[in-house]
């Protein structure tokens, strides 16, 4: 970011002719000498080599002991969610650990 050596406002990219220019709005003061900032980067490594694969397909959310309606077992994960508006309770689903079966209690 450049500012004007008059007044001290910011310099703005103007295009004049076939070249790019400063320009400052308040005063009118250029500055014709302007060569415009390139930013590259280079890559050393494939960031793809970085990327963790996980083999197992294991279950991150809580478990809680409940018993399953479709298979029995006493075991399922379970998180809430806002289903309906904000000034009703929150809908609490459950997943068995089992079967895979999925429910919902309402609050």
């Amino acid at each position: 970011m450049n500012f004007c050596d008059k007044c001290g406002s910011v310099l703005v990219v103007q295009k004049e002719k076939d070249k790019m220019i400063l320009v400052c709005r308040k005063c009118g003061y250029k500055l014709r000498d302007y060569k415009p900032l390139e930013i590259s980067e280079k890559m050393e490594k494939d960031p793809l080599n970085d990327v963790i694969i996980i083999e197992k397909n294991a279950e991150t959310l809580p478990t809680t002991k409940v018993v399953c309606p479709k298979c029995g077992n006493k075991e399922a994960v379970w998180w809430i969610q806002q289903t309906r508006s904000t000034d009703e309770a929150p809908t609490l689903f459950l997943r068995c650990t089992q079967c895979k079966h999925s429910w919902r209690e309402y609050g």
